[in-house]
C-alpha cells in the first residue's frame, strides 16, 4: 500500500501533535490496519458518499490515541482519506479532533479530487 498526504493534512498533523504527542505513532498503527482493511469498516469507518466524486473518500471515526488515556478508540480524532484500489494507494486528506471541528472539510476534498 502506498501512503501519501496532502499538504493541508501535514498542517493538521503538526497542529494536533502539540496536544497529542503519540499521534505519529498512532497513525502508524492506523496505516498497518489500512494495509489489511483499506475500505470502509462500519462502525469504525464509513464512506462519504454524497460528494459527487468517483473517488472513494472514507472517514475513520474510531482512532485509538495513546495520548488520550482511558478513551481508547473513542478518542474523538477523525481521519479522512481517499482510497484508490486500482493504484493500491491511500491519500490522507484531513485529521481533526471532533471538539475542534464539527465535520470534515468538504471544500478541501472537492478541491483535491475533482
Amino acid at each position: 500500500m502506498i501512503f501519501s498526504q496532502l499538504d493541508e493534512f501535514k498542517k493538521d498533523l503538526k497542529f494536533l501533535v502539540k496536544n497529542f504527542r503519540s499521534l505519529p505513532e498512532d497513525l502508524e498503527v492506523v496505516k498497518r490496519v489500512l494495509e489489511v482493511f483499506p475500505s470502509r469498516r462500519p462502525p469504525f469507518s464509513f464512506e462519504i458518499s454524497d460528494l459527487g466524486l468517483s473517488t472513494c473518500v472514507i472517514k475513520v471515526k474510531k482512532i485509538a490515541c495513546k495520548s488520550l488515556k482511558g478513551r481508547g478508540v473513542n478518542s474523538g480524532l477523525r481521519l479522512i482519506y481517499a482510497y484508490f484500489p486500482l493504484e493500491n494507494k491511500i491519500v490522507f486528506v484531513e485529521l481533526y479532533h471532533k471538539n475542534n471541528k464539527a465535520t470534515e472539510d468538504r471544500g478541501r476534498i472537492l478541491a483535491n479530487f475533482t
